[in-house]
């Protein structure tokens, strides 16, 4: 069972998903606009939220800013919008997967189970503490430090960096990473991964322009590797 905070306005949205997920064993808290979720988020903590981009009060992508600047709780975006641009803005807003509305709660259901499993998957159980550099990635505590200070990661994000960490100095290919960390055997959106990336290095302190240990291979992958590596 999972605590969930669905922050979703419409009634005839809510009520249904509300009663469909508790259903399916899920403990749900629900909030109407943006400012009480963003409220709820921090005061009870939940394991995951479910979050609706048209809310009365704000944008839930600037929601979804203002809770990433203070937490890594995964987030799910459900969302009317449907065109590419707007999905790749969310995702660079820090969400972790997106759901495009009409949808059922059965297919809510299997995108938050997948979402907590890679929360929770085989990096967690027991693997040393991986080091490039000044990065040290433990997966036992499923934290990050960069030069002795915390990084705060999304589940993604920390599942993409371990799994680039465990292979310093290698190029890993988009198409590997995608089946790896996204569990999509057989393709998928290459900007879903460009996206990550990006939000991962602003974390790390960094840029596409001026990377330090996440670099490009243009046409092939991403590398990682300490600075001052030969590359």
């Amino acid at each position: 069972m999972a605590r969930l905070l669905l922050i979703e306005d419409d009634l005839t949205i809510r009520t249904p998903l509300l009663r469909a997920l508790r259903e399916r064993g899920h403990a749900v808290a629900a909030a109407s606009t943006a400012m009480t979720g963003l409220r709820d988020a921090l005061d009870d903590r939940p394991d995951l939220v479910v979050l609706d981009l048209g809310l009365p009060d704000l944008d839930g992508r600037e929601l979804l800013r203002m809770l990433r600047a203070v937490s890594a709780v995964p987030v799910i975006v459900a969302t009317a919008r449907d065109d590419e641009t707007e999905i790749v803005r969310v995702l660079d807003a820090g969400a972790d997967d997106y759901v495009v509305k009409p949808f059922t709660a059965a297919q809510l259901d299997a995108r938050i189970r997948a979402v907590l499993r890679r929360g929770t998957g085989p990096a967690s159980e027991g693997d040393p503490a991986l080091v490039v550099g000044g990065l040290r990635v433990d997966p036992r505590s499923r934290q990050v430090t960069l030069d002795g200070t915390p990084v705060e990661l999304t589940p993604r994000e920390f599942d993409l960096l371990h799994h680039l960490a465990g292979r310093p100095g290698q190029v890993v290919t988009k198409r590997e990473l995608l089946a790896e960390v996204w569990r999509v055997p057989y393709g998928g959106a290459d900007k879903t991964v460009d996206v990550h990336l990006s939000w991962l290095r602003r974390k790390l302190g960094e840029s596409a322009q001026a990377p330090r240990y996440l670099h490009t291979v243009r046409g092939v992958g991403v590398r990682l590797e300490a600075p001052g590596s030969a590359g």
